[in-house]
């Protein structure tokens, strides 16, 4: 009786589930329909909904007709055609991951996609827009290779994210050093890569359209092995689900996918993790959504909604003169850095926090010759940086220069090239010795100014100020930095305290404010000077060109005080980076020491910004080196971490500046080509 009893009970329940599904599911088709033809009305053009319908019976004048058949349609359907495969890509690589915050973003597929582009536009080679899609699924279907192999599946929801991330840094840094070193053959690569879902007709919408079926089919017939992952790995090899082979279908048929959208409109920020995460609310209310089979139709549909809804926000709030400028993909990065920062900030990293490094003594000897070393090593860089370049001079010219009787052309050779150098020094001392407090503060080895989004920050104030204000001076420009860097570093210390500062959540969220700023950077950009990207790439790629004395001013004082503050305040350092406990018994008051240390390292971030543009991974490198040089006493690690700053920084200027003359890459690209390996081989060695 009992079996009988709960049986009709419960058919309505599932009845009524159903019911409740398909009810949302046909409202959100409902909202993606009146989202897709709001977006047709929108324009530069005066074509509202009746030349719009006239135009689709074919009664419409000539030059309305053509607006809305090669324009607005085709845009409306590419926007549709990438919310719709990120969407399910995102879904997919969630799935076989069983980590919330997997995306094509995140997993630096679509990075990947985009080097691969710039490489073979880079050559010089024209190719046809199929070809242009292999080409990008290679480099995007390599980066998630890498990123899964290095942080492997399971060992927690953090870690991958933190990988794909770092590699995303890398490979970003590779392409902008193309789009400089080849700007004719990549002409146009820095506004496709904010994602713009502008098209010129329908043929890069059907040509593309038969990938996303294919991915799509692919991943529908895949979808019960998927659903077995979510059981675990032993629990679907029990019921004979190849567990490596489902996870790297997925992973191929959801780069393929990935492949279509970048192809097609560029890096659209974030709809993949956007999209999955608003669906997951929904699964857990109706059960049908739980299966993958219904679970990636909805993301795809969730995914078109948030790419169409961007579309027509954008154009709805911006003067539509100027919406036409503005890349929707900006749009939906901005909304995707705050899903991710929410995201990090609740998110459990399973694998814990990264494991403290192993006391080093070393002696006062080694010290000594390591400082000697370095001393030695920065002043050959340093004369060499002075001496070598576009014109090479001698050592007699630069005397003859200080004491002012050089001719006019050495003059001018090291008027220009001297200030260059200090700013590279400088910026690399202030970098590191920034990145030497937050580490210790925060007790995370991978915490450091550009990975937490303080140096992005602080490019935001400056570049806010450089294009509002153009005159604005070197004390102007390094005080809205500090402000951008202010308001960053709030953000991620503030909401990264609430669990704990060794959590490798601190370094995600960090991850999130960067991608926002970097959003805010490019939209900035677009707005005020879009014809001018090889001006914005310069800036943001940490170069030294164009500065003079007084641009290192504040820089120079700054670090001055933060030297000196660091050296008196050394053993309050040693007693912080131990942990929470140990400071508090000797009657030290953590939570004013630990902010006083923030914000002198926020004030070094930004005026080594306003200095010397955007360089990152310094302030990650050179303190881990520093300790293992010379220990963990920072009385011996900030002067030493303070050289290998200067040095690496004044080194990759050089470098950048004269292997290639006359072109010329900034030292934040070639800090940044030795960073990545290195943050990556520090969430290798953790995992063991």
């Amino acid at each position: 009786m009992a079996v009988t009893a709960t049986t009709p009970a419960t058919r309505p329940s599932t009845a009524a589930a159903r019911t409740g599904a398909a009810a949302v599911t046909a409202a959100l088709v409902l909202l993606v329909a009146v989202l897709a033809v709001v977006d047709i009305t929108q324009g530069t053009a005066s074509v509202g909904a009746p030349e719009v319908w006239k135009a689709l019976t074919g009664r419409a004048e000539a030059g309305d007709s053509s607006v809305v058949i090669a324009s607005r349609l085709p845009r409306m359907t590419a926007g549709l055609l990438v919310g719709a495969v990120l969407g399910m890509a995102g879904a997919a690589l969630q799935a076989v991951s069983r980590n919330v915050l997997a995306s094509p973003d995140t997993l630096a597929v679509n990075a990947g996609s985009y080097v691969a582009l710039c490489v073979a536009a880079a050559t010089g080679v024209t190719l046809p827009l199929l070809a242009s899609s292999g080409v990008a699924f290679v480099g995007g279907l390599a980066a998630a290779a890498v990123v899964l192999g290095l942080s492997g599946l399971g060992t927690g929801t953090v870690r991958l994210v933190l990988a794909g991330s770092a590699l995303t840094l890398g490979l970003t840094a590779v392409a902008e050093g193309l789009l400089l070193l080849r700007p004719r053959q990549t002409e146009g690569l820095y506004k496709w890569n904010q994602g713009s879902i502008a098209q010129n007709g329908f043929d890069g919408v059907l040509q593309m359209a038969p990938i996303a079926f294919v991915g799509l089919v692919g991943l529908v017939l895949l979808a019960r092995r998927v659903d077995a992952l979510a059981l675990g790995d032993d629990a679907a090899r029990g019921v004979g689900v190849p567990v490596r082979s489902t996870r790297v279908t997925a992973v191929v048929l959801a780069a393929l996918l990935s492949t279509a959208a970048v192809t097609l409109a560029g890096p659209v920020g974030f709809v993949g993790l956007c999209a999955p995460a608003l669906v997951r609310p929904l699964a857990r209310r109706f059960r049908a959504f739980t299966r993958s089979r219904a679970r990636l139709p909805f993301a795809g549909l969730t995914g078109a909604a948030l790419v169409l809804g961007s579309d027509v926000l954008l154009r709805a709030v911006v003067p539509s003169g100027t919406a036409v400028a503005v890349p929707t993909g900006v749009v939906t990065s901005l909304v995707g850095a705050v899903f991710l920062v929410v995201m990090a900030a609740r998110a459990r990293d399973t694998a814990g926090a990264m494991p403290t490094e192993r006391l080093r003594i070393r002696s006062r000897a080694t010290f000594l010759t390591t400082t000697a070393v370095l001393v030695v090593g920065l002043v050959g860089v340093t004369i060499a940086a002075v001496l070598i370049g576009d014109a090479k001079l001698l050592l007699g010219d630069v005397v003859n220069w200080t004491q002012g009787r050089s001719g006019q052309a050495i003059t001018f050779v090291l008027d220009t090239r001297v200030p260059r150098v200090l700013a590279a020094l400088l910026a690399g001392a202030a970098l590191a010795l920034a990145g030497t407090l937050i580490q210790a503060v925060t007790r995370n080895p991978l915490a450091e100014p550009g990975v937490l989004g303080v140096t992005n920050g602080a490019a935001v104030g400056a570049v806010l100020l450089v294009t509002t204000v153009p005159v604005a001076g070197s004390w102007s420009i390094a005080a809205g930095a500090f402000a951008g860097a202010a308001v960053s570093a709030v953000l991620v210390f503030g909401l990264a305290a609430r669990g704990g500062f060794q959590q490798n959540r601190l370094v995600l969220v960090g991850f999130g404010v960067a991608t926002g700023s970097a959003a805010v950077i490019s939209l900035l950009i677009i707005l005020t000077d879009p014809f001018n990207a090889t001006k914005a790439l310069t800036w943001l790629s940490g170069s030294t060109y164009g500065r003079t004395f007084p641009d290192v001013v504040p820089l120079a004082l700054v670090l001055a005080v933060g030297l000196t503050l660091a050296v008196i305040r050394r053993a309050e350092l040693d007693l912080v980076s131990l942990d929470e406990d140990t400071p508090r018994l000797l009657g030290l008051n953590l939570s004013r020491g630990r902010l006083g240390f923030l914000v002198l390292s926020v004030l070094l971030s930004a005026t080594a910004v306003a200095a010397a543009g955007t360089i990152g991974f310094v302030g990650l490198v050179a303190p881990h080196a520093a300790r293992a040089l010379v220990g963990r006493q920072h009385v011996r690690v900030v002067p030493v971490s303070v050289l290998l700053g200067a040095l690496l920084v004044c080194t990759a200027d050089l470098v950048g500046r004269t292997v290639i003359a006359p072109a010329q890459l900034g030292a934040g690209l070639m800090t940044a080509l030795i960073g990545t390996p290195y943050f990556l081989y520090l969430l290798v060695r953790s995992r063991r």
